[in-house]
């Protein structure tokens, strides 16, 4: 019989919390990224739990158990190409969720986009760990220059750096933790998610005007509810597209040769979605600095609903911040690019720019909207 009341009680609590959410009925296409987040979360719990029955965590075996994957098992090729591709649609979508968010200042729902910030931070640990398991010369030496930035810590790098690696290079102990960690941390990333939605759904999601009225809202189900569907469906097939026509154009052709300490690859770069933030590493000439930039770049999200105090809850209404958000989001498509080249006369003094105005946006943003409300409120 209470087994029957707590059934209940979850239906109602759904009903209540999804089906009947009142929602803006003015929100377009661009909310539609965050449902297929959940989407591209699901895919990659679940096509990585069936990786998981085949992968082998031990740098002897790890390379020849991913061709297992591929020449051996059952659609073991489609299951492994969903979560190596889905990886990249998921930051990519992630991109453009928080760039919809930085646009439509969604940041002032403070508690949403703090917890949505530790989110995309986890996603990229979670991320930047499964591109080590293949063990390939890019995953080998990518694991390498990565960690070997907590060296960078005074007095305690080198300790923290051997510890994490179990030893004193990048070795089986280290596999086996990324192997650990890569598969544990999505299942606390989806706690974090519930959290994320418990906020959003106390202050109700926000809306292309900015208002905060309550009117004009209609339930989530059935309009809503219908738009994901398309969202879906629209996104499984341009993953499939993609892993059937092209399924390596992302990927790294240095990680085709298993992993050899002996032979460094003559250009060392991460994943596509990091290029970004291993720009702005590269371009400060001191490494602890580097390292406190890297980390910057991602953790600057959350002083946003501090620090962006407007009348207007829409970017839309500033002519001259729609224009300083474009060349921003330019300016992260040239990092992106600029990551990809090697470190040399020009490329260094242009990422040293594009570093400088990537974080100079998030302090002159909050200035030019309160320019811009006094000229507007004082007429």
């Amino acid at each position: 019989m209470k087994s029957f009341k707590n059934i209940n009680y979850l239906s109602k609590t759904l009903n209540k919390s999804i089906i009947n959410l009142p929602s803006p009925i003015n929100i377009n296409m661009w909310w539609n990224f965050g449902s297929l987040l959940g989407l591209c979360l699901m895919i990659q719990v679940i096509s990585g739990i069936f990786l998981t029955m085949h992968y082998t965590p031990n740098v002897h075996m790890a390379f020849d158990s991913i061709i297992h994957i591929h020449q051996n098992v059952n659609l073991g090729w489609l299951i492994r190409l969903m979560h190596m591709n889905g990886a990249s649609y998921s930051l990519f979508v992630y991109s453009i969720h928080i760039g919809r968010g930085m646009y439509f200042n969604s940041f002032l729902l403070k508690n949403t986009w703090l917890v949505g910030s530790i989110i995309l931070l986890m996603t990229m640990m979670i991320a930047f760990m499964g591109y080590v398991l293949p063990w390939g010369q890019m995953s080998f030496w990518g694991a390498t220059v990565i960690t070997n930035l907590l060296s960078s810590i005074p007095y305690i790098g080198s300790t923290i750096t051997n510890w994490l690696w179990g030893g004193f290079s990048v070795n089986n102990p280290t596999l086996n933790r990324f192997y650990t960690l890569h598969f544990i941390l999505p299942f606390m990333l989806i706690i974090l998610i519930l959290m994320h939605f418990m906020f959003l759904h106390e202050t109700g999601s926000n809306n292309p005007l900015g208002t905060n009225s309550n009117l004009y809202k209609i339930n989530f189900h059935l309009y809503f509810t219908w738009k994901d569907i398309v969202g879906f469906i629209i996104m499984v097939l341009m993953i499939l597209l993609m892993n059937m026509f092209n399924p390596y154009y992302v990927s790294d052709p240095e990680n085709f040769t298993p992993a050899n300490s002996f032979i460094t690859p003559i250009h060392i770069q991460p994943e596509w979605y990091f290029l970004f933030a291993y720009t702005i590493l590269r371009s400060i000439p001191n490494k602890l600095g580097g390292v406190i930039a890297l980390m910057l770049s991602i953790l600057i999200l959350m002083i946003m609903p501090f620090f962006m105090i407007n009348k207007m809850m829409s970017i839309k209404y500033y002519p001259i911040n729609q224009i300083y958000f474009w060349l921003f989001v330019n300016c992260v498509i040239l990092l992106t690019w600029m990551g990809s080249n090697p470190i040399e006369y020009p490329f260094i003094l242009i990422s040293q720019i594009l570093t400088t105005f990537y974080f100079t946006y998030f302090i002159m943003n909050p200035l030019l909207m309160k320019f811009w409300d006094s000229l507007i409120f004082y007429h």
